[in-house]
């Protein structure tokens, strides 16, 4: 398979804007196009995979052994004729001194070829010593394409290729106009996530066309072909359990929609048949044997969700019936009593004894650590084990009781109260971060398991 790996300068140079245009522009000329997001994201991989028609997966050395990076990566990618990983921020940028979890921390991993996308909006003889730099950082990074995006028009063009045949070897290999009429909207999450924009698919191929018409794609793909093979790799033998499958909601719609693809295979694979639930206009709840809810943006459909008192007062009643629940940030926020946000509140379903609120900065943001507690319950790993997570959340839970027992306390991140998250409250467990569900140590086998021997 070939594969490429799109980074850039800096974060919001728009590499998701032409990944996406990439996929949809390759996919379009018959290609198997396998898109791959670095880091823990859930918005852009969206996009993605609407782009490609495949699903997008996440590589993220916080969450994953380099020994998953490469597998998923393999097994996916191996499955393609091309695969494009979108890195995230810039290509140097990472958590510590020495770049292990940089964007080209996983290029070198996975063998992939760079294309830099460079925002070129008021440049131009200093683009060569920006392009020089990053050449001249790391030289076993092998920077085998640069995209100008964002360009003021031809002349600005022209310019900027003189200065960088004259000054540098890089190879300009596409050249974007500046085009607000392609910009996906941003709210405080990032993109709009594509399950809420009603003219998604239109957007993309305004993106695609638009790259079509600048980029060289032969040349694109010859960059790809030129990357370092991977090793062969097969989906593991899925051990199905014994027994029916069990009937496991998804909370799927405009309001909840943040879900890894690895984790809703590792749920089949667990044994579960997936039913899709829409919380904003089911009727009622269909029979389940467990339910999973999401993040996503429920304080954007708050008044939708109340409004669907039917499906909250069920949903309720499940749990107090015993239903097992795995729920993470945006599904946290639905169980809540209610929702305040912009100086509105909104009910919900109740099952959590708190309220949501929303706040104008993030309370929680960034990678997370948390260790068991032994009210963990289903969870894998034993008390006082150390499991990787992520939070992105602008809510807090407020007017909580004393004495409610916590899963994890955290170590690093915010969580619930800055100490505590995972709130379990009879078959509930309820977070503000969000786990990896795939692997050896994520929650998806166990939740099954345990809805399994309840079901029994």
């Amino acid at each position: 398979m070939g594969h490429v790996f799109i980074s850039a300068a800096h974060k919001s140079s728009g590499k998701t804007t032409l990944t996406l245009g990439l996929a949809a522009a390759l996919a379009r000329r018959g290609l198997a196009v396998q898109t791959f997001k670095k880091g823990p994201d859930y918005i852009d991989p969206m996009w993605l995979g609407l782009a490609s028609g495949r699903a997008c997966r996440n590589l993220d050395f916080h969450m994953m052994s380099r020994d998953e990076i490469r597998a998923s990566f393999a097994r996916h990618g191996g499955a393609a004729d091309v695969s494009l990983i979108e890195g995230n921020k810039g290509l140097y940028d990472g958590l510590d001194l020495h770049g292990s979890n940089s964007n080209a921390a996983l290029a070198a991993l996975l063998g992939s070829p760079v294309v830099l996308v460079i925002d070129a909006r008021g440049m131009t003889r200093g683009i060569a010593p920006l392009i020089l730099g990053y050449q001249a950082f790391d030289r076993s990074i092998r920077i085998a394409g640069v995209i100008l995006n964002n360009l003021g028009g031809a002349r600005h063009e022209q310019k900027l290729r003189a200065v960088i045949a004259h000054y540098t070897d890089a190879e300009v290999i596409g050249a974007v106009p500046q085009d607000d009429r392609i910009a996906i909207d941003e709210r405080h999450l990032g993109l709009v996530p594509s399950n809420e924009a009603a003219a998604s698919a239109e957007i993309v191929a305004a993106v695609r066309e638009r790259v079509e018409n600048s980029v060289d794609l032969d040349r694109l793909l010859a960059i790809a072909a030129s990357a370092a093979p991977l090793p062969d790799a097969t989906a593991p033998a899925a051990m199905m359990p014994a027994g029916r499958r069990l009937r496991v909601g998804i909370a799927r719609d405009a309001a909840f929609g943040f879900y890894y693809a690895d984790d809703l295979d590792a749920l089949e694979e667990a044994g579960a048949e997936l039913v899709p639930i829409d919380t904003l206009h089911a009727g009622r709840l269909p029979a389940l044997d467990a339910l999973v809810i999401g993040g996503g943006f429920p304080e954007e459909r708050m008044h939708e969700l109340e409004a669907n008192e039917a499906l909250r007062l069920d949903l309720a009643r499940a749990i107090e019936g015993g239903l097992p629940v795995y729920a993470e940030c945006g599904g946290l926020m639905y169980l809540a009593r209610s929702i305040s946000w912009q100086g509105e509140t909104a009910r919900m379903v109740g099952a959590l004894p708190g309220d949501a609120l929303m706040h104008a900065r993030p309370v929680g943001r960034g990678y997370a650590r948390l260790v068991g507690t032994p009210e963990a319950g289903w969870l894998p790993g034993a008390p006082g084990e150390e499991i990787a997570a992520h939070e992105f959340h602008y809510a807090s839970l407020e007017n909580l009781p004393q004495g409610l027992r916590y899963a994890w306390r955290v170590t690093r991140g915010y969580g619930v109260d800055g100490a505590h998250d995972g709130i379990v409250r009879g078959n509930v467990l309820a977070s503000f971060c969000h786990l990896r569900g795939a692997g050896e140590r994520g929650w998806v086998r166990p939740f099954v398991e345990f809805a399994r021997r309840r079901a029994s």
